[in-house]
């Protein structure tokens, strides 16, 4: 083979080895040019994912869950087996009581990392507050709210702190047992986070309402139909204490006018509308009580009254009113009772003590010979009244007459003469009725002896036209008199 030849192999090798550098170096450039952007992409959401997680840590701690949950979300979008960001979601939606998102990303977790005792017992929780919480519910709706409650603090609120629904479920429960002081309080913790809370704002009006400071619970429920003013429950909360007050001061002034009647019809139709409010019926109890004491309607009085001592037995002026309706229906003692337990507790009040020593003459007096009841005479009778029923018992009770009966008839003889010896002197009398000590006028049956056996008190009779007839079975002649 020639030179020419020779050399004109070597420029074609030399030219394809050329090409096939070429070639090389330009897929070396394709790949660098397209792999290394989606290397770098790679990386960046790695990273992406790491700065997501931690961003949600700081939220948590500030206990701003929404956006927690939100970058846990995109940090588990952005990779898939960021395995801490399931579980931190759990977490964060047992704490929040969306039972079912959590427990879905527990097992995600597991799925991860499967026999994670964290984990697994995170989940046990779960499904214990899940489990207690729908206890509670139930005991609720049949009225056991303490044992309700006791589910919800020891259970629902230990594994759930942040679960709305358990919150406002704890407030409810104490306004079912009557704690106004913890309704207000915890309802208020609701509203410091949310404060259109509608469900917080009615309960925490009940509970100012049941403790009868209803101008803060009026405010709550305006706030709350400000809101939104179709809502059922606080239109009626609202309207039903308007009509409450408005009853209460139509009772209130019908007293004061004197429309006494009125006044009681008023006292039971606002007592009617809401049995349960004690810290405002207690009010509304008296009201009526000293209402029916006016009216001398005694045994209501003491209904009315005790059933305002039975809210507040500490009620002063109950006690009095109820003091002075048992004088209306003569239960003296109880009436001294009442009285000078008032009396005692407020020494200054120098009413009480007028009213406690009226009862106490009322309980002297009606330990006395009644000589009204004793002639069958009222306590008005007149003069000549008198006369005709002294005259006609002494006749009808005279021993003489009652040979059958005859100690019977003596000791209604000397009753009866007595009591005509004390009615039938004016000056006596008015001593009498006023209630003076004069039970020694007349001896009423006292004395020594018996007055029909000689030796004993002298009783005058004294019939001043006689009785019709002759002799004692016939009658006495006009102005005969004889003596014992």
């Amino acid at each position: 083979m020639n030179l020419v030849a020779m050399m004109s192999m070597d420029g074609v090798a030399w030219r394809g080895f050329g090409y096939t550098i070429l070639i090389l170096h330009f897929v070396f450039v394709c790949h660098f040019l397209l792999l290394q952007p989606l290397v770098s992409a790679s990386d960046a959401e790695t990273g992406n994912a790491a700065e997501l997680f931690e961003r949600a840590s700081q939220s948590i701690k500030l206990k701003r869950y929404s956006d927690a949950l939100d970058d846990l979300n995109a940090a588990i979008e952005a990779d898939p087996f960021l395995s801490e960001a399931y579980i931190r979601r759990a977490s964060i939606l047992r704490q929040l009581c969306r039972y079912d998102e959590s427990e879905k990303s527990y097992k995600k977790f597991l799925e991860l990392k499967p026999g994670h005792m964290t984990a697994d017992k995170e989940l046990s929780q779960l499904h214990q507050a899940q489990n207690a919480l729908d206890t509670a519910l139930t005991l609720l709706d049949s009225g056991d709210y303490a044992k309700s409650l006791e589910y919800v603090d020891k259970v629902v609120l230990v594994f759930s702190p942040a679960c709305s629904e358990a919150k406002l479920l704890r407030v409810k429960l104490l306004l079912a047992v009557k704690d106004y002081s913890a309704v207000i309080s915890e309802a208020g913790y609701i509203l410091k986070e949310d404060e259109n809370n509608l469900e917080a704002l009615l309960l925490r009006g009940r509970a100012y309402y049941y403790l009868a400071d209803h101008d803060v619970a009026t405010k709550h429920y305006q706030k709350g139909l400000r809101l939104d003013p179709e809502h059922s429950q606080l239109k009626k909360a609202y309207f039903g204490l308007k009509n409450l007050l408005k009853k209460t001061k139509n009772a209130d002034d019908n007293a004061s006018k004197g429309k006494l009647r009125v006044s009681v019809e008023d006292y039971r139709a606002a007592l009617a509308l809401d049995p349960d409010h004690l810290a405002h019926n207690v009010h509304l109890h008296l009201g009526l009580c000293k209402v029916l004491v006016k009216l001398g309607r005694g045994k209501d009085a003491i209904t009315s009254c005790n059933e305002a001592l039975n809210i507040n037995g500490e009620l002063l002026e109950a006690l009095v009113q109820r003091g002075e309706a048992k004088l209306i229906v003569e239960d003296w003692e109880g009436a001294v009772e009442d009285l000078k337990s008032a009396a005692e507790k407020s020494p200054q009040d120098m009413s009480i003590r007028e009213a406690l020593m009226k009862a106490e003459k009322a309980l002297k007096m009606s330990k006395r010979r009644d000589w009204y009841k004793i002639l069958g005479v009222s306590k008005t009778a007149s003069v000549s009244e008198i006369k005709r029923a002294y005259k006609k018992l002494a006749l009808q009770w005279h021993p003489d007459k009652n040979v059958d009966n005859r100690e019977e008839a003596e000791a209604k003889f000397r009753d009866i003469a007595a009591a005509y010896e004390v009615l039938g002197d004016d000056d006596k009398r008015a001593r009498y009725d006023r209630g003076e000590d004069i039970e020694d006028m007349g001896m009423g049956g006292g004395g020594g002896g018996n007055p029909f056996s000689g030796g004993g008190q002298q009783f005058s009779f004294h019939f001043d036209g006689g009785f019709p007839g002759g002799g004692f079975d016939g009658g006495f002649p006009g102005g005969f008199q004889f003596h014992f």
